[in-house]
């Protein structure tokens, strides 16, 4: 069958004419299409009508313009309007159908199955509803043609409200079922805690039970008195005597007066205890009464204060002048001037002479034997009144200085090394003093023109040395290099005998006393010149700045009185076997006799500590005439340490021995 070509048409209403034409012509059936679901029947549609649109424009319009008159529809022919559905909502407005020619045939509606029923949802569970918002079973979508010029008579509303389009929302959470939040450090920190301790509770150790003890090892008390405690074990018959002090270190007390050479008894202290038995305890009463408190052995006060004083001379001793400084010394002499580093001198130096030493005192000592190895007086400068102002490291390179050029590299060696040190300013009797003259009134202050040093040392305590004079003297404009220990080991008492200072502050003595300047400048006698001391009884240890009389220089001969030359220890804790160089010299003194005609040499009595002898002042010579005081050096050829009074006598009665002595103090006759 041969295909026949279909008539094309340029509009529907071709189309139409077309099919009129037709004689045999019937509307198709409909397509069969399943219906949608009919709306919920609680709902009602919802629609909005021209008017109300038209309104709302005009409402929301800024200028409303004024109502325009309907326009004049042209005659034209339309378009045979198209069979209305039954499922739909009927239009408003229906166009008028074209005159003059028969309408279409209507459609056939198709029976469709009525739709099955859109079965109910489960209850909700009721929920605090959210503000804001609406129901999760309510699903409204509206839209509205926008207006324009070619159609300003038309809108269209579609609503719609169908199970597909609805939107279901999440049930509100409930804060009590919420799960619970991890712990935070804190919490599991003191968690931790608390089972630790549990743990130490539950671990620790009970006490053990004590065995029961049997009923007859238990005794009675006697009936009608209350059970008495266990007695003390009682206290042995005959105490062991308190054993007497160390000689090592004896304790540091008020010095000991010497006594008469007549008649030389040496009392007994309270160090060397008691030797009374103490007598027995009487006898004890029966078991019925406690025993009754043991009198007898007691101990009396002179022992408790003896074991308290025994106590305080166990503690080492802290003594500058009989401890041992060869340590520090040897240390201070490995590092002379050429062999330190050109950049940063004072750290060197604060680095290898301090380094090895945990004591403080030993510190101050290497810098100070340091500084009398390696800087000089500087007499030009000082005799030409020309001293140069200079920092540290070139002074230290250049090995001369000043009083106060020693000061500053000492302290800043000190400091540098972790010492407290200082740098006082004051006066001194030293290059130029001349001591005041009997009845002479004593100068204003003038607390300047000498520098030395203050620096902490063991226990705390501030020691006043002098590294300038400890280096040397100056003598007729020269310089003479030998060491002077004693500006270090002086105490702070006798060291301020010789310097004072500027600021009341920098005394440092034990009574805290401020010595006013008119006592420093007179001397501990006034007006009295000191005797002439050589260096000698310092080695030995014998002291030439406290101890010794006669103190003036010059002494009376026709005063009728007996003259006591006697002379002391520098220190308690001093030996001549741990501190000197063997036993002790033989002191001598030499005396011219009456009116100066018998020459003799009287030897001293010691007790160790003190040597003495007394002297009627006409058997010392005459006025003008010297006397002095000798050490004993060699006796027929030999060393004399050792020799004693009675083998001087005994050799010199031989009348055939030969002797040395060395010159120690010198006094004048007036």
């Amino acid at each position: 069958m041969a295909e026949v070509e279909e008539p094309k048409f340029n509009s529907l209403a071709d189309r139409i004419a077309a099919l009129n034409k037709q004689k045999n012509f019937t509307a198709p059936p409909p397509t069969t299409k399943r219906a949608p679901p009919p709306p919920p029947p609680s709902k009602q549609p919802f629609s909005v009508s021209t008017q109300e649109v038209r309104d709302e424009a005009v409402r929301n319009s800024p200028n409303p313009s004024p109502s325009l008159p309907a326009r004049p529809r042209p005659n034209r022919r339309e378009p045979p309007s198209l069979p209305q559905r039954t499922n739909t909502t009927p239009a408003p407005e229906t166009p008028p159908t074209l005159p003059g020619r028969p309408p279409l045939p209507s459609r056939k509606t198709s029976v469709e199955p009525t739709p099955t029923a859109t079965p109910t949802l489960p209850p909700r569970r009721p929920t605090q509803p959210l503000h804001s918002r609406r129901g999760s079973n309510s699903s409204e979508i509206s839209h509205i043609s926008s207006i324009s010029n070619l159609s300003l008579s038309r809108a269209s509303t579609i609503s719609t409200d169908s199970p597909a389009a609805r939107r279901v929302l999440a049930p509100a959470f409930d804060q009590a079922k919420l799960p619970p939040l991890p712990p935070s450090r804190k919490e599991r920190e003191a968690q931790a805690a608390k089972e630790a301790a549990e743990r130490e509770r539950a671990e620790a150790i009970d006490p053990p039970v004590l065995p029961v003890r049997p009923i007859s090892a238990i005794p009675l008390a006697e009936p009608g008195r209350p059970s008495l405690p266990p007695r003390l074990p009682s206290r042995p018959a005959a105490r062991t005597p308190i054993p007497a002090p160390v000689e090592e270190s004896p304790p540091t007390g008020p010095r000991r007066l010497p006594p008469p050479a007549s008649a030389f008894v040496r009392p007994k202290t309270v160090l060397e205890g008691s030797t009374r038995t103490p007598p027995l305890p009487p006898n004890r009463p029966g078991r019925g009464s406690p025993p009754p408190i043991p009198v007898s052995s007691r101990p009396t006060r002179a022992e408790i204060g003896a074991i308290t004083v025994r106590a305080a001379a166990n503690k080492p001793a802290v003594c500058m002048i009989c401890r041992d400084f060869s340590g520090p010394d040897n240390v201070a002499a490995q590092y002379p001037i050429h062999s330190l580093p050109r950049r940063d001198p004072v750290g060197y130096l604060a680095n290898v002479l301090c380094a090895q030493f945990p004591s403080a005192t030993d510190k101050a000592r290497a810098i100070f034997t340091w500084c009398h190895h390696n800087i000089a007086y500087n007499v030009e400068e000082f005799f030409g009144k020309c001293v140069k102002g200079r920092n540290v490291d070139d002074t230290i390179f250049l090995g001369k200085a000043v009083c106060q050029g020693y000061a500053e590299v000492y302290q800043a060696i000190a400091q540098r090394a972790g010492l407290q040190c200082v740098m006082v300013v004051g006066h001194g009797k030293g290059y130029g003093y001349t001591p005041l003259k009997r009845g002479q009134a004593p100068p204003p202050r003038d607390a300047t023109g000498h520098a030395w040093n203050a620096v902490r040392i063991d226990n705390g305590e501030w020691k006043l040395i002098d590294a300038c004079w400890g280096a040397g003297s100056v003598s007729e404009e020269k310089f003479t290099k030998h060491f002077n220990p004693r500006m270090f080991t002086l105490s702070n008492e006798q060291f301020g005998l010789s310097h004072f200072p500027g600021d009341d502050q920098y005394f440092y003595r034990e009574d805290g006393r401020i010595l006013p300047w008119e006592e420093y400048i007179s001397g501990p006698v006034p007006g009295a010149e000191k005797p002439d001391w050589s260096g000698g009884p310092a080695e030995e240890g014998i002291s030439s700045e406290v101890g010794y009389s006669p103190t003036a220089k010059h002494i009376p001969v026709f005063s009728g009185e007996s003259v006591r030359f006697q002379f002391a220890k520098v220190c308690e804790h001093w030996t001549h076997e741990r501190n000197g160089k063997g036993p002790p010299y033989l002191l001598l003194l030499k005396i011219h006799g009456v009116d100066g005609r018998k020459e003799d040499l009287v030897p001293l009595d010691t007790d160790g500590y003190w040597w003495w002898v007394d002297v009627p002042a006409r058997d010392l010579g005459c006025p003008g005439m010297k006397v002095q005081l000798f050490a004993l050096t060699v006796l027929n050829g030999r060393d004399a340490r050792g020799v004693t009074k009675e083998v001087y006598y005994k050799t010199k009665g031989t009348g055939a021995y030969s002797m040395s002595w060395a010159i120690w103090c010198t006094w004048e006759l007036v």
